[in-house]
């Protein structure tokens, strides 16, 4: 099972040029991990900074939610149990820097 899972913006990363890319640093109960922010952008801006909150699936914000979301479902999310487990243990295990 595939969910989105909320995470904590921690930090927006730039690319080896110190241009700003479409990679932000996400905490997800204390797993950081780099996700693709790239579809949050519109016009080409981004929305976006530390602190913020984002659904996360397989690497990639789909949205920005608000905080209060966020505890909702990560609330939701840990009474799945397993799949949520194994959710988590899938972005520990991932790295697509």
């Amino acid at each position: 099972m595939c969910l989105g899972i909320p995470g904590e913006v921690i930090e927006l990363m730039a690319d080896p040029s110190g241009q700003e890319s479409d990679l932000a640093m996400v905490s997800v109960e204390g797993v950081k991990r780099a996700v693709n922010i790239g579809l949050l952008r519109e016009d080409g801006q981004l929305d976006l900074e530390p602190g913020d909150w984002i659904l996360i699936h397989v690497g990639f914000a789909l949205s920005k939610i608000d905080e209060k979301e966020a505890k909702a479902s990560l609330e939701f999310l840990m009474g799945l149990g397993d799949a949520y487990t194994d959710e988590l243990e899938a972005l520990a295990a991932s790295d697509i820097t």
